[in-house]
């Protein structure tokens, strides 16, 4: 129909009211056709009485339509204008839970274009609240993502978001370091030393897409990722900056990934290729501050560091603690002998046999010049002995080779283990250089223990 005025409720009267007259106006010729008299209908006062009752029906139809319709209409418009005012409000506060999809849902008790017009304005706030869970969940993560810089710990921090924030309920994160790709973080997968090595990872590392692993058998063990309970669907993502990858990202379910939680990985892969990036040049930077870049092994700064941090923690937990002293006997002979850069040869090939023979976890520092120094948290006399003799065994079966010379050295060992007598590390480093000064004056090769 076309519009009168420029007001719905003012076009529905006029119409009602002219169709009310309209049926005024025909209804006394109608008469005619029923067989009432012409005498009593074509007359002016039953004209008028028709037009009268006409206009009373428009005017009481359109009171009823006001009533029905405007009365649910004006709901509708009062919770739009709710809505927006908190949109107003929450654009800088971030605080949505005045107006969640419950407290400003509108009934829809017709199958009507009223109804239709509810159940759309409840499927906008639904979206809308949704949008707004999925724009705090990238806040959330982005702000973890910013104040993370050490590696371990923002993995552990992302991998614990994107459980948290994608419903998953196992998952893992793996990291290119060093060219390798080893696990950063775990939560309920085996194995994890093995997740390297999955087709599943090495195909996303690859193609750099993410893959979609349903699974028809829920107790079924998928490849060598190795989950530790049934699931029903993985994602492997890649982590990619600027095209080059940097790790992947593993996530399990024991249902089905929601369109938001795939949405949101895919959200979160691009946050966290910056943060990788970053926290893995943090780490390149920490590791020239803290690496003898001779002999790789740590410098004396970082060293003595940790010695002092595994000193508190044996003074804490009443721990076993041992450091070893190792100096290379005659090197000076092999610097006037050889030259330097035969002796910077031989002190990575004794920094190399050292490693080899030192237990996981063990620490070791160039002390300074051709002296090295171990420390061996939790290692008691008994194991300060075995991995003292080792350490001496290893480098004198070392060679290095210069044209026709064949280059081969021995160290002196001192050795100490943590005791109420070592008030601080300075004092154990001192034991241990008293047992080292020891096995050189006692003819060299050899391990002294304090």
């Amino acid at each position: 129909m076309p519009r009168l005025t420029n007001r719905v409720f003012t076009d529905l009267a006029i119409w009602m009211m002219g169709f009310g007259l309209a049926i005024g106006v025909v209804f006394p010729p109608f008469c005619l056709l029923l067989g009432l008299p012409a005498d009593r209908v074509l007359t002016p006062p039953f004209y008028a009485s028709t037009l009268a009752a006409g206009l009373v029906v428009g005017a009481a139809n359109f009171g009823l339509s006001r009533l029905v319709v405007a009365r649910r209409l004006r709901l509708l418009a009062d919770r739009m204008q709710t809505v927006e005012g908190q949109l107003a409000a929450a654009t800088f506060s971030h605080d949505w839970a005045s107006c969640d999809p419950e407290r400003c849902a509108l009934p829809v008790d017709s199958d009507d274009e009223v109804g239709s017009s509810a159940a759309a304005f409840n499927r906008l706030i639904t979206t809308l609240a949704r949008s707004h869970a999925i724009e705090a969940a990238m806040r959330e993560f982005s702000v973890v993502l910013s104040r993370e810089f050490d590696l371990e710990s923002l993995g552990r921090a992302s991998l614990e978001g994107l459980l948290r924030h994608t419903s998953a309920e196992a998952g893992a994160i793996l990291v290119v370091r060093d060219d390798r790709l080893e696990t950063l973080a775990s939560h309920g997968l085996r194995r994890t030393d093995e997740l390297a090595s999955s087709d599943h990872v090495r195909r996303v590392l690859r193609l750099g897409a993410t893959e979609t692993i349903r699974v028809e058998d829920p107790e079924s063990i998928i490849d060598s990722l190795l989950v530790g309970r049934a699931v029903r669907e993985m994602l492997v993502a890649p982590v990619t900056f600027k095209s080059v990858p940097l790790g992947v990202v593993i996530l399990a379910t024991p249902s089905e990934f929601s369109r938001d939680g795939i949405g949101l990985l895919e959200q979160f892969r691009s946050d966290l290729g910056l943060a990788f990036n970053n926290a893995l040049a943090h780490d390149r930077l920490e590791r020239l501050a803290a690496v003898d870049p001779l002999t790789d092994a740590y410098n004396r700064r970082f060293g003595l560091g940790r010695l002092r941090e595994e000193f508190s923690r044996a003074v804490r937990a009443e721990n076993p603690l041992a450091i070893l002293m190792v100096d290379i006997d005659h090197f000076k002979v092999v610097n006037d002998t050889y030259g330097h850069l035969v002796g910077d040869r031989v002190l990575r090939a004794v920094a190399g046999a050292c490693r080899r023979v030192v237990r996981e976890g063990d620490v070791l520092v160039r002390y300074g010049g051709e002296e090295f120094l171990i420390v061996l948290p939790g290692a008691g006399p008994d194991d300060l002995k075995q991995v003292g003799e080792r350490v001496r065994r290893a480098v004198g079966e070392t060679v290095v080779e210069d044209g026709p010379q064949r280059i081969s050295v021995t160290v002196s060992l001192g050795g100490a283990v943590y005791q109420d007598s070592a008030s601080s590390p300075d004092d154990l480093v001192e034991i241990a250089d008293t047992a080292l000064y020891r096995a050189k004056e006692s003819g060299r090769n050899r391990l002294v223990l304090a």
